[in-house]
């Protein structure tokens, strides 16, 4: 089931929202958000709700078991603990990949186990080793209450596509929340922001994306005006999604951390990572690059830690070498940049843009291609090599008609807008005018949002097959 959907926001949500509020207290309001949570789930799949109940006992067991034992033991206990979430991943994400590989290097003919990705999994899976490990680090306490944990992992708002939560954000909150209309407010604002993010630009930059595909009219600019809209898409998409989700959790009483933070407005290929997917990055640097040793060893250790962070960080993402790549190449970014940039690009508020910008849109383009040699030819095509024109009539006449909502995208992924707003309420006379508008704004947002549904349109989600 999708946010962005009508089932979800006006049956599912209305139903699992009315008797959230109705039940009396935080006990029942839990059984009530993991019954739905789970159901939510199960909307599509309903056979991997075992795989994730299953998956959660595991995470529950051994937690309790880590935190009562010492020493070998309790090391051993998180190994085993860890290596059994991550091997549901590896089996459902990335058999078909190993064994594809397996039959191309060596001539075999293994066949394909063909399996269907569990909705999630990376995500959840996450949450789980994180869990685990934290418990085994005695940074949190493991959870008696086998139904806390399951509602941890499993709420709905965060399950399919993070942010990736660690238990430690929401530990306090799991037994004992605010609820109050300050919060839910704000909670429904952030929702309607985000489904409009999601809705009015981030699906029609995916026609437009699907429109290129299909063309036989290609040039250098049109290239790069897909590179450009790809990029858009999914910013606008997945920090939709990010959005709707921490919305929904200030609605329920919980605080989700933020996800992303004008990625595209950074200087350097470091900030930009430590806007985009904030989650994630933080999660990778927590338990893998600093259990690794970070940068406080020898330099050729520090390189190697952090191509293994963006070797996995890559084939976090897909089960294809394209993600790989993706991955190793803001690897050797941002070894470079630590080594040889960092400090003049910090100094720099122009020339730090310009050598930015174009390496995210390339980076894009390899997330976007999974077939290796397609996207050497594209990449080469992008910079004059390919034998394409620089202008094609399909280029002109999609930039014209969806000129307007690259400029909208455009503007939005900065923070020129609230800035602007922040400035108008520093002026007392404007705090009542603007926040009248807001609810203005909101009301037509939704309006239109749910006409596009109505509609039948374009609705996918990138970060489904993730």
């Amino acid at each position: 089931m999708l946010f962005s959907s009508i089932p979800f926001l006006f049956y599912f949500l209305t139903a699992v929202l009315a008797l959230y509020f109705i039940v009396p207290s935080v006990k029942y309001k839990n059984i009530i958000l993991l019954i739905f949570s789970l159901v939510f789930y199960g909307w599509g799949e309903p056979k991997f709700v075992i795989l994730m109940i299953v998956s959660v006992f595991f995470g529950y067991i051994f937690g309790l078991m880590i935190e009562k034992s010492e020493g070998r033991k309790r090391t051993a206990l998180m190994v085993v603990s860890v290596a059994i979430s991550l091997s549901f991943l590896v089996y459902f994400k990335y058999a078909d990949f190993f064994i594809k590989n397996v039959n191309a290097v060596t001539g075999l003919r293994i066949p394909l186990l063909k399996i269907a990705l569990p909705i999630g999994i990376s995500f959840y899976t996450f949450q789980i080793v994180s869990y685990t490990i934290d418990v085994y680090r005695r940074d949190v306490a493991a959870r008696k209450n086998p139904l806390s944990l399951a509602l941890y992992i499993a709420m709905f708002p965060q399950l399919i596509a993070g942010p990736i939560v660690r238990y430690s954000d929401i530990e306090m909150q799991l037994d004992k929340r605010d609820i109050n209309i300050e919060n839910i407010s704000r909670g429904i604002r952030r929702f309607i922001f985000g489904l409009s993010k999601k809705i009015l630009i981030a699906n029609v930059l995916g026609e437009l994306g699907e429109i290129f595909k299909a063309s036989t009219d290609k040039s250098v600019l049109y290239l790069w005006m897909y590179a450009v809209v790809y990029s858009l898409h999914i910013y606008f998409d997945f920090s939709g999604y990010s959005d709707m989700a921490i919305g929904l959790g200030k609605i329920l009483g919980f605080d989700f951390p933020e996800n992303f933070n004008y990625p595209f407005i950074s200087k350097s290929i470091t900030e930009f990572w430590r806007r985009w997917h904030m989650s994630l990055g933080t999660w990778f640097r927590d338990y893998v690059y600093i259990p690794l040793g970070g940068n406080r060893v020898r330099a050729g250790r520090h390189i190697f830690n952090i191509f293994v962070v963006w070797f996995l960080t890559g084939f976090w993402h897909g089960a294809d070498w394209n993600f790989i790549l993706w991955g190793v190449y803001f690897g050797v970014l941002l070894i470079v940049e630590k080594k040889f940039l960092y400090d003049k690009l910090k100094n720099s508020r122009i020339i730090s843009r310009i050598y930015v910008l174009p390496l995210i849109l390339v980076s894009f383009v390899i997330f976007s291609i999974t077939d290796i040699n397609e996207l050497g030819h594209f990449i080469m095509s992008m910079f004059g090599f390919g034998g394409l024109p620089l202008v094609s009539d399909e280029f002109v006449y999609y930039i014209r008609s969806y000129g307007v909502i690259i400029l909208i995208s455009l503007i939005s992924a900065t923070p020129l807008v609230k800035s602007v707003v922040e400035k108008m309420r520093e002026v007392k006379a404007m705090d009542n005018i603007i926040d009248m508008l807001e609810v203005v704004v909101l009301v037509v947002l939704l309006i239109l949002s749910t006409a596009y549904l109505v509609d039948g349109s374009f609705n996918p989600f990138l970060y489904f097959r993730f």
